[in-house]
């Protein structure tokens, strides 16, 4: 294991510990995006599948990643790798174990240690990791899964530059 921890960290010359709060019509400029992609990858799992709760933990991926986008939590690389690495162990779980505690508790486990070993701290993957191993369907879903997790990934790049807006037209 690694003595740095960079998942747990904010990012590289960010001088603070946590993001400044901005008043609140920055909070909710800031907090509209994820509302919006969650809302979006919500609508594209009800035509596509009907396994929602299998997308729930993404909207708690959403949420931190509007409280501090310049965390290392919320970093595209730990993102997808702990969010498709839960819910592949979760699946390989179901598959192996059936749906049930077991299962649940094999793939929540699982998931835990590879995150710290692999320096992914996320913990909404734990969310997902349980949701696939109690209710994980078929192939199909972990497909719809990972195209839900490039969406949100793809918010913590406009939610770093929303942040980087607001902060310079306060300063204006």
């Amino acid at each position: 294991m690694k003595g740095h921890r960079s998942s747990l960290k904010p990012l590289k010359g960010v001088e603070r510990s946590l993001r400044n709060r901005l008043n609140w019509k920055g909070e909710l400029a800031l907090a509209t995006a994820p509302t919006l992609v969650i809302l979006s990858v919500f609508a594209l799992v009800e035509v596509l599948t009907r396994q929602r709760l299998l997308f729930a933990s993404l909207a708690s991926s959403a949420f931190l990643i509007y409280l501090d986008p310049q965390h290392g939590t919320n970093t595209v690389r730990t993102l997808v790798i702990s969010q498709m690495m839960a819910a592949g162990i979760g699946f390989v779980t179901y598959m192996l174990l059936g749906s049930g505690y077991l299962s649940g508790a094999t793939a929540m486990i699982i998931t835990i240690v590879l995150m710290i070993l692999l320096d992914v701290m996320h913990p909404p993957a734990v969310a997902t990791s349980l949701s696939f191993a109690l209710k994980a369907g078929n192939e199909n879903n972990l497909v719809m899964f990972g195209l839900a997790v490039g969406i949100t990934a793809l918010l913590v790049g406009l939610e770093r530059f929303a942040l980087w807006l607001l902060v310079y037209l306060s300063q204006k």
